[in-house]
């Protein structure tokens, strides 16, 4: 296969596995934690139990399959026991490849892990912005986003997003709660707004209709006046 050719075929992996957006190779398009919670098909909280990196079906690109026990589900995959992620990179036997941005799961660790599906499998949402660490804290288990050597950027405002605060497992799901309701609400009003919309036009619609003869009358009228207006 050819450089080209490889390249392609690496673009379209990446096409396959990848939904942000990015500028560089180093940068990466922020997502809102409420981007994040919707656009999720699942979000667990489990411990990594098996990993393993393999070359793709063409021997051209290591994918590593990541298998997490969930211990608890907050959203989809309710009744799942497990469940295996793939991300791309990896080492397979001397070689190494490797993917900026790209979260890495230890055996043994824990992480709450945003999950998307994909032409390749379930894969990371935003990659590392859709991973996080799960580590005791005092009496406490904390919820912090994994390191990266990705710039999150603001795209609208063109500016870096600072990473997000620890927070307690608890304080965590009540944070996708909240993210919920706010996506719950946000979707009710745009109906709403929507269902306004059509009022409005429907209403118009049937005022013209009402008062078809006038509004004809009044069209004549300006367009008579208008013409003899012309004529001066």
């Amino acid at each position: 296969m050819t450089s080209n050719n490889r390249s392609i075929a690496l673009a379209a992996l990446l096409a396959a596995l990848v939904v942000t957006p990015r500028a560089e190779a180093t940068l990466m398009q922020a997502a809102t934690f409420d981007e994040k919670v919707s656009n999720a098909a699942a979000i667990v909280l489990g411990r990594v139990v098996k990993k393993e990196s393999k070359w793709d079906a063409g021997h051209h690109w290591i994918l590593t399959y990541t298998t997490f026990r969930i211990e608890k589900s907050f959203k989809g995959v309710p009744s799942q026991q497990e469940i295996t992620v793939v991300t791309p990179g990896g080492d397979v036997g001397d070689i190494h490849q490797d993917s900026i941005g790209v979260p890495e799961f230890a055996p043994g660790s824990d992480n709450v892990v945003f999950i998307r599906n994909s032409e390749a499998g379930p894969t990371v949402l935003y990659f590392d912005q859709g991973a996080y660490d799960v580590a005791k804290s005092g009496n406490d288990r904390v919820v912090r986003p994994v390191a990266t050597d990705a710039v999150q950027v603001d795209t609208q405002r063109g500016v870096a997003v600072a990473s997000e605060e620890p927070r307690t497992v608890q304080e965590f799901e009540q944070a996708i709660r909240g993210a919920e309701k706010r996506v719950i609400f946000n979707r009710m009003e745009l109906i709403k707004r929507q269902q306004q919309d059509a009022e409005t036009a429907k209403s118009f619609s049937a005022t013209l209709l009402r008062y078809k003869w006038l509004v004809g009358l009044a069209l004549l009228g300006a367009a008579v006046a208008t013409w003899q207006l012309l004529r001066r």
